[in-house]
């Protein structure tokens, strides 16, 4: 297909190269200004992501608001892995 747009676009190379880019640019403009928007409304349903905050299931998380003055442990900074067990600070290369 392409070989036979290439042979039918006239004025030797500058010609070609130059109907080329005019074939192209059309075939953008007519994807993003009419095939994109008529298509949008079709696949918005697989783009409407909602991320929701769901504390069942969390460790260290009731679900709930802390007393004043109390730290509440499931603010979302807890780890789910011991950070003081197994945590040897690195050798110096000269030991």
């Amino acid at each position: 297909m392409y070989a036979w747009i290439w042979r039918k676009l006239p004025f030797g190379l500058a010609g070609k190269l130059t109907g080329s880019l005019l074939i192209t640019s059309a075939v953008v403009a007519l994807l993003w200004y009419v095939v994109f928007p008529w298509a949008e409304p079709l696949v918005t349903p697989f783009d409407d992501v909602q991320v929701t905050q769901n504390d069942q299931g969390v460790p260290g998380s009731d679900g709930g608001s802390s007393p004043a003055g109390e730290e509440n442990p499931g603010d979302g900074h807890d780890l789910p892995y011991d950070t003081e067990r197994n945590n040897t600070p690195p050798s110096s290369p000269n030991e």
